[in-house]
C-alpha cells in the first residue's frame, strides 16, 4: 500500500474498533465510545471487539480481517493491546489506527499520533498510510511473537513485570517506582550477544540490561533506543553493562525524562538479526512477558500498515 494524497482518497466503509476497557484505568471505554459514535456519524460500519482475553480479541481480529478485510482496525488502547493483535495485521496490509488510551502508548508517540481521542476518526477517514518495520521474537519456552517497539530483557524487563503488577501509582510515575525498587535487585549477569546483518559481531559482556529497539520508547517514553527508525530495516540495540546502584540511580532520571543517556557503560549496535542468551534473564515485548532468554530477535521490513496524521 502506497501513502495516498487528498487527490486520491481512500473509501472507508467498515472499520473494526479494538478496545481493551481496562487500558487507562477505564479511559480506553469512553475514548472507544467516542470513536464508534463519530464513526457512525460519518456512515462507517463499525465492528466492535472487546473480547475477555488477549488470545480471543487475537482470534476475534484474525476472523475479521480473514471475512473481508475492513478498511481499518481501530486499536482503543496501549502499546499490549497492539502487541495482541499484530498477528493477524502484520503482513496482512489492512491500517491500523491507533488511540493511545494505555499506560505507556510508546508507538502512537513514535508516530506523532496525538492523544486525543475525537481525532481519531478523522485519522481513519483521512490518515496518511505508511509501511512499518516489526520486530519478530522467538524467546525460549514461549511461543514466537511480534514486538512494534521494544524488547526488554535483564533490569528493564524486571521493571515493566514489576510495573505491570503495580496498581498505584498510576500513568508513567509507574515505571519509575518500579525501577527503583529494582535496583535493589540490579545485578550484572553474562550476556552472549550475536548480532546478525552487515555489521555482523559476537559481543561477550556483563550487563545490566540489553534493549532490542525497533521504536525510540519504551514505558511511557523512556529514550532507550534513542536513534532507532520505525521504517529502516534495522533493529537497534543499547546493552547497558554493570553499573553500581548509585550509577544507576544517576542513569534512570535521564531515562525516565526521555533524554539520551551519555555514559560510558552504555553502547548501542544495529542488526538485522540478533541471538542473546543470559543466565535467567526475563524478556518483555511492547511491555507483555515474553519468557526468558536465550532468545532470537530479526527485523520484518515494512511489515505492518499503519494510518498516521
Amino acid at each position: 500500500m502506497t501513502a495516498r494524497n487528498d487527490a486520491d482518497p481512500r473509501p472507508v466503509r467498515t472499520v473494526a474498533v479494538v478496545t481493551n476497557p481496562a487500558s487507562g484505568q477505564g479511559r480506553a471505554r469512553e475514548a472507544a465510545r467516542t470513536v464508534v459514535d463519530r464513526l457512525t456519524r460519518a456512515d462507517i460500519e463499525v465492528v466492535e471487539i472487546h473480547a475477555p482475553s488477549a488470545a480471543r480479541t487475537r482470534e476475534q481480529v484474525r476472523e475479521v480481517v480473514a471475512d473481508g478485510a475492513p478498511d481499518a482496525v481501530v486499536c482503543v488502547g496501549g502499546d499490549g493491546l497492539v502487541n495482541t493483535i499484530l498477528d493477524p495485521l502484520a503482513h496482512s496490509g489492512v491500517p491500523l489506527a491507533l488511540v493511545p488510551a494505555g499506560t505507556g502508548n510508546d508507538l502512537a508517540r513514535e508516530l506523532g499520533i496525538a492523544d486525543e481521542p475525537g481525532s481519531a476518526a478523522e485519522l481513519v477517514r483521512r490518515g496518511r498510510m505508511r509501511t512499518i518495520d516489526l520486530g519478530r521474537l522467538e524467546p525460549a519456552g514461549h511461543d514466537p511473537m511480534w514486538f512494534a517497539t521494544v524488547t526488554c530483557t535483564g533490569f528493564d524487563a524486571r521493571v515493566t513485570l514489576r510495573a505491570n503488577r503495580m496498581r498505584y501509582p498510576r500513568g508513567r510515575s509507574r515505571y519509575t517506582f518500579a525501577a527503583v525498587a529494582e535496583i535493589a535487585h540490579g545485578i550484572a549477569v553474562p550476556y552472549r550477544i550475536e548480532l546478525g546483518g552487515p555489521s555482523a559481531q559476537l559481543i561477550t559482556t556483563d550487563a545490566l540490561l540489553v534493549a532490542v529497539g525497533n521504536t525510540t520508547t519504551y514505558g511511557g517514553g523512556m529514550l532507550i533506543c534513542p536513534d532507532a527508525l520505525c521504517d529502516d530495516g534495522l533493529l537497534d540495540v543499547t546493552v547497558v553493562g554493570k553499573v553500581s546502584h548509585l550509577e544507576m540511580l544517576r542513569i534512570l532520571p535521564a531515562l525516565s525524562a526521555g533524554k539520551r543517556i551519555d555514559h560510558p557503560a552504555v553502547t548501542q549496535y544495529r542488526a538485522e538479526s540478533l541471538s542473546l542468551s543470559a543466565p535467567g534473564a526475563p524478556a518483555t515485548a511492547d511491555g507483555e512477558p515474553a519468557g526468558r532468554l536465550p532468545l532470537t530477535a530479526r527485523v520484518e521490513p515494512r511489515a505492518l500498515t499503519v494510518l498516521t496524521p
